[in-house]
């Protein structure tokens, strides 16, 4: 593959990928490196054209791809798994630059998890099994057999864009569907190089299509085409609201993860020297720009004081930086619109009476000239401030996080609980019954206790409330991207 590195001047242009060609597009969008807020990418500006050309083609190559048999289509994803290896530190560097994180994260987190999605499911789809019942005095057997639903449409986010792109990407074809996938037009760039792989992979023409642009122009498209019957997206809520009115009227399956608000307890018996900078790394990992990032600290009282001198001293440690620099912990915020959101927010704490503590308005942020226009920001602590506040009720998707003390486990299960989002929560404990009692009164999807983002893929990912519908993981994707149906033999 041959991609820009950072310090070319050449703009690269991007082009949607249908029917296993690359395919230029009438108009284009600008696409920025956050750390330095300079155009460097242009990325196609897709509508309905390009999304009925691209079903054109999924529809085409469904028949072929889904007889094949499990273990054909297993060998083509461990295929693809091997060649995006190949190519990890190219996918890094591109994934970093299109996105502000830090070079270390994709190296280490984004681009493995990549790779890891395609084995993973091109071993789980050997070893599902149907159910079968008998009635015997009515001479009848019953069996259950699943089939790909077909066109699977595809909506990724700009947090994680190669790393969620595959989490869906992987099963829906796995399964035998043909695939439209629209990526964020904020981050294309890892899509794009991907479809470079797919022919040499032995993924047919059709059966993987990727179509750039905006969510109104390229997005309702998709997602209101009668030929498309399921959708997976993740992303914001107001956008998945759009997306279930849009497949409404065509009874489309959907499976929506959304955003969370997601809190850390920990009681007076945790274990800080874990607890501490596993919950700064939970905050601010990424620039705080993933879903299952800790944004309400709740600190039992007996020892707020310790926890959070030991907690601003390790997020005072952390190192903004530019993208590229080994020792960085977070890199650049993905747009300059998004950053002066997450600001805004800091300013309502401000005028609300919350006390800053470190970070934004505070500390003095230090960058090299060439990136003084670049998306930074620095990790910031936010404290005397109600539960009421936007700042704990809202999802920022920044490095921004709030801490509180807290008196009992009951009056910080309600407390936690009291936004509309449920998607994760992590509980820090030595005492393994309060762990087990809280961990099952949290409305949350997914609770890590005395850890953070430790992942089972085969286990259900999803979010309770409005973090979402559906599950996602082994069982449940293949589930998701197949429909069932029962036959009933009478012998």
């Amino acid at each position: 593959m041959s991609f820009p590195m950072a310090g070319t001047r050449a703009l690269l242009m991007l082009e949607n990928f249908i029917d296993g060609k690359f395919l230029p597009c009438s108009s284009y969008l600008d696409s920025y490196d956050p750390s330095t807020g300079e155009v460097y990418c242009r990325v196609p500006n897709s509508g309905k054209e390009e999304i009925e050309a691209a079903v054109e083609a999924a529809r085409a190559a469904f028949p072929g791809w889904s007889s094949r048999s499990p273990q054909e289509r297993s060998h083509v994803l461990q295929r693809l798994a091997d060649l995006l290896e190949q190519s990890l530190e190219e996918l890094a560097q591109a994934e970093s630059r299109d996105q502000g994180k830090t070079l270390t994260l994709a190296r280490t987190m984004d681009i493995p998890r990549s790779v890891q999605n395609f084995r993973f499911f091109a071993s789980s789809i050997l070893h599902h099994t149907s159910e079968c019942t008998q009635m015997d005095h009515l001479g009848c057997l019953h069996y259950t057999v699943r089939t790909p639903v077909g066109i699977a449409g595809l909506i990724s986010p700009w947090n994680l864009p190669l790393y969620l792109l595959t989490w869906k990407l992987a099963p829906a074809i796995a399964a035998g569907n043909t695939v439209i996938a629209k990526p964020s037009e904020l981050t294309s760039v890892t899509a794009w190089m991907m479809c470079k792989l797919l022919e040499k992979a032995g993924v047919p023409p059709g059966v993987v299509n990727i179509v750039f642009g905006m969510g109104p122009s390229v997005g309702e498209a998709l997602v209101s085409h009668p030929e498309v019957p399921l959708i997976s997206f993740t992303g914001s809520q107001p956008t998945a609201e759009r997306i279930t009115q849009l497949s409404a009227p065509h009874c489309k399956k959907l499976s929506l993860e959304l955003g969370g608000k997601n809190p850390a307890i920990i009681f007076e018996d945790a274990n800080l020297e874990e607890c501490v900078p596993t919950t700064v790394r939970s905050s601010f990992a990424n620039q705080g720009e993933i879903c299952l990032c800790t944004s309400r600290i709740f600190v039992q009282k007996s020892i707020y004081s310790e926890f959070l001198k030991r907690f601003l001293e390790a997020t005072r440690m952390w190192k903004v930086g530019i993208p590229s620099d080994p020792s960085a912990d977070m890199g650049a915020l993905i747009s300059k619109a998004h950053l002066e959101k997450v600001r805004s927010y800091i300013k309502r704490a401000r005028m609300e009476g919350a006390q800053i503590l470190c970070g934004e308005g505070v500390d003095k942020l230090n960058l090299p000239p060439r990136n003084q226009a670049g998306y930074f920001m620095l990790p910031t602590v936010i404290t005397d401030i109600k539960d009421e506040s936007c700042c704990m009720k809202e999802e920022i998707f920044g490095p921004v996080t709030c801490v509180v003390p807290f008196d009992s486990e009951e009056e910080v299960i309600h407390r936690a609980n009291s936004v509309k989002y449920g998607l994760a929560a992590t509980v820090w404990s030595g005492n393994v019954g309060r762990v087990h009692r809280v961990a099952k009164k949290l409305q949350s999807g997914l609770v890590w206790t005395n850890c953070w983002l430790i992942r089972e893929l085969n286990l259900p990912f999803g979010g309770m409330k409005s973090s979402g519908v559906g599950r996602e993981g082994a069982k449940d994707s293949y589930e998701f991207f197949t429909e069932i149906k029962t036959i009933t033999i009478k012998h």
